[in-house]
């Protein structure tokens, strides 16, 4: 029967909202030495849910009598073969809600699927090995599915600020993992100067925080960063108002102290013609 084997995935879907194809799949990704991809339908094929569904890779070249059962994170459990090489079902999110500004789905534009496929059970060898794929693997932190890069930050967070997602309602792992990445795009944001950021930029931060905060995030610590951020933005365009202010003032100073000084000069020229003796040349 063949070898027992489970990986978890991360897909990222980039420009969602924006998408024309009617389907769209992920780079082939392997497990239990069979070559698999997630596909889905970000117009909902026919209804207003996000449809998505695994299917083999290449599965049309694949020798006759494979089979593959496979348990997979849409918590379906199904056998693959030559008859059936794709199974999915439609989303429990409807596609208006994974658009919504403030759902928390998209971050920068992009859609994060999380999957994990295990291979319960083989029939038929398909000598595939393991290799490297634009899927990136995730790892489980307290919950939420987290990328090798943000690992180290996130461990830092949590250890930081133990009550962050203490009382988060969502258990959905999508959902978890898309505010997780809002929130380090958040802190990613503050980080920035005041120069770097605008007004709508730090309007965004707040809407966003306020979002994370009504789905049971504690962020106080994050509200009073975006509170000084607002502040510094405050002092930021002041002070440059101000600098411009004196600019104007400096350069009509500096006009004037022009002026005075060719009066000066027209002065000094009249006033040693005052003290020129009377020229007697015209008499002698």
């Amino acid at each position: 029967m063949g070898e027992h084997s489970m990986k978890k995935i991360t897909w990222t879907i980039k420009n969602f909202s924006s998408l024309q194809r009617e389907k769209i799949c992920s780079d082939p990704f392997v497990v239990g030495r069979c070559e698999w991809r997630l596909c889905a339908y970000p117009k909902g094929n026919n209804v207003d849910y996000l449809f998505l569904f695994l299917e083999v890779a290449d599965h049309e070249s694949l020798p006759c009598g494979w089979r593959r059962n496979v348990r997979f994170s849409l918590n379906e459990q199904k056998w693959f073969g030559e008859e059936s090489p794709r199974w999915g079902r439609v989303s429990m999110f409807p596609l208006n809600e994974i658009h919504a500004k403030e759902s928390g789905y998209l971050v920068n534009g992009e859609l994060k699927i999380v999957a994990e496929i295990e291979v319960i059970a083989a029939i038929g060898k398909l000598d595939i090995a393991e290799e490297t794929s634009t899927i990136i693997e995730t790892m489980d932190v307290n919950g939420f599915q987290l990328f090798p890069s943000q690992l180290e930050l996130v461990s830092r967070l949590l250890e930081r600020h133990p009550e962050i997602a203490s009382d988060i309602r969502t258990k959905n792992p999508n959902l978890r993992t898309g505010y997780m990445s809002l929130l380090l795009s958040l802190i990613e944001t503050l980080r920035q100067s005041p120069h770097e950021l605008s007004k709508t930029d730090l309007a965004e931060a707040d809407a966003a925080l306020g979002s994370m905060t009504n789905a049971g995030f504690k962020l106080d610590w994050l509200e009073k960063k975006l509170d000084d951020m607002a502040e510094k933005k405050e002092k930021e365009e002041a002070g440059e108002a101000r600098v411009r202010e004196i600019e104007e003032e400096l350069k009509d100073l500096n006009q004037k102290c022009s002026n005075l000084e060719a009066q000066l000069e027209k002065q000094k020229l009249e006033l040693s013609a005052a003290k020129a003796p009377i020229s007697f040349d015209d008499v002698f």
